[in-house]
């Protein structure tokens, strides 16, 4: 019966996109809500960016949402909408203050992931963004769950260019084919920074084993792309606009149309197979 009811309800999903990254602070977030702007800036696709990330969730303030409420109709919870074509849901929504701990176990944070997924009237949505916590445990393992009962296009892994961060993100890797999810591929955030007044490229985090190209080879994954670091990035999260928008000629806005028209080019290839299938 329950995946009866999950089906009914996404159904009207066409693509799902997992943001996964076996570490924290590696900018997963970020890349989700940039990748919701970048696909919502079509205005024929509908757009919706789910956080599950229970104990941490920043995509409220990336998306200029702070202080926003769920509300409850009868065909469900209704997301919090950026725009007409991109709407948003996170646990941050039902705090009383966005300096609220949530202290849950396990079987509580599967319960609302669960209920995120079954009661929310996300409607005809062309793509569906879901950002995870770091790590491979209850939230990931419910959702990948929760959704083979419809269909995920895979995932797409974030991590940084040192190698305390790649270390974390082949345990992701591993996970991904454990479970079946496919990999779409991996993203290399903060790769170097341009100077804007030099115009001369450090290298921040040094990547002392090759970085994310050397280990894609390696385990015979995708690299999308390659993102700079850009300080304008966390100023625009901060403020809760679209960096895509406010910084259009930026390397990194360039770098992330990239990703964006790759990742978009894979989940169409992969619908046209599935079809293929049926």
């Amino acid at each position: 019966a329950e995946v009866a009811e999950l089906q009914a309800r996404l159904r009207a999903v066409r693509h799902t996109v997992l943001v996964l990254s076996g570490k924290g602070g590696v900018g997963k977030s970020t890349f989700s809500a940039l990748l919701a702007h970048g696909l919502a800036a079509d205005e024929t696709k509908q757009v919706a960016l789910l956080d599950i990330d229970i104990c941490g969730p920043s995509i409220p303030k990336m998306m200029g949402l702070e202080g926003e409420q769920v509300h409850q109709s009868g065909s469900g919870w209704s997301p919090v909408y950026v725009e007409e074509n991109l709407g948003v849901m996170s646990v941050g929504f039902l705090l009383s203050s966005p300096d609220d701990a949530v202290i849950w176990r396990g079987p509580k944070k599967n319960g609302l992931i669960k209920q995120f997924l079954r009661d929310v009237d996300w409607g005809e949505v062309d793509y569906l963004i879901v950002d995870t916590p770091p790590g491979t445990s209850d939230e990931h393992l419910s959702i990948v769950q929760y959704l083979s009962a419809t269909h995920i296009d895979g995932a797409v892994i974030v991590t940084t260019p040192q190698e305390v961060s790649l270390q974390d993100v082949r345990k992701e890797i591993n996970f991904c084919r454990k479970v079946k999810l496919p990999i779409i591929g991996v993203v290399e955030n903060m790769s170097g920074f341009v100077c804007p007044k030099c115009k001369n490229e450090s290298q921040i985090f040094p990547p002392t084993t090759g970085g994310a190209e050397k280990m894609c080879q390696n385990l015979n994954v995708s690299l999308l792309g390659k993102v700079p670091l850009d300080p304008q990035i966390g100023k625009s999260c901060d403020r809760g606009q679209s960096f895509l928008a406010e910084a259009p000629e930026s390397p990194a806005t360039l770098s992330y149309r990239n990703i964006i028209q790759r990742i978009q080019e894979y989940c169409e290839q992969h619908h046209l197979q599935e079809e293929k299938i049926i």
